[in-house]
């Protein structure tokens, strides 16, 4: 293949490229054109590729300048949403190992004691938590219904915040 460039090639890109061949350019450019391989295959192929642009352009429906708004639009409230969501994401992830931990300890602290959960009910009565809430219980006891009370209020608010979190979805 044999490159060699052509002194009115210049010339004749810009021509080609402004619109002016054939009818806008000199009666000596279009006699190189005729004389010249390389620029007539350029007048070929850049005239094959103008007509199948123009073609495509006809054939492509023209797209109103509100559907493109609109479209514009969304795809902004879609990347603030995402941008929104994500501290919303890391949350409820929070919330479900936080959810996890405290099933998972209450759950390792029962084996240790032995599964005894059926125990738990006799033990619930209202008198015998009061009184063991009282001043003057056993530390034992104080201890044990602040633990029970304080995770439980922690699996109850991490449970809202997930259920909170997917409920925007």
């Amino acid at each position: 293949m044999m490159l060699s460039n052509c002194t009115y090639e210049k010339e004749l890109t810009q021509a080609l490229k402004d619109g002016h061949w054939p009818q806008g350019c000199g009666q000596e450019l279009r006699a190189h054109v005729n004389a010249c391989g390389t620029c007539s295959d350029l007048v070929l192929v850049t005239q094959t590729f103008q007509r199948v642009r123009s073609e495509s352009d006809l054939a492509a429906p023209a797209v109103s300048p509100s559907l493109l708004w609109w479209r514009a639009q969304l795809r902004r409230r879609n990347a603030a949403e995402q941008r929104v969501a994500q501290p919303i994401t890391i949350a409820q992830t929070f919330a479900w190992s936080v959810t996890a931990l405290v099933a998972t300890f209450f759950v390792a602290s029962q084996y240790r004691s032995g599964l005894h959960w059926a125990s738990w009910w006799s033990e619930l009565v209202p008198s015998r938590t009061f009184h063991l809430l009282s001043v003057g219980s056993e530390p034992v006891g104080w201890n044990l219904a602040l633990l029970i009370s304080g995770l439980g209020v922690l699996a109850l608010l991490s449970a809202v915040v997930v259920y909170l979190a997917s409920e925007k979805s």
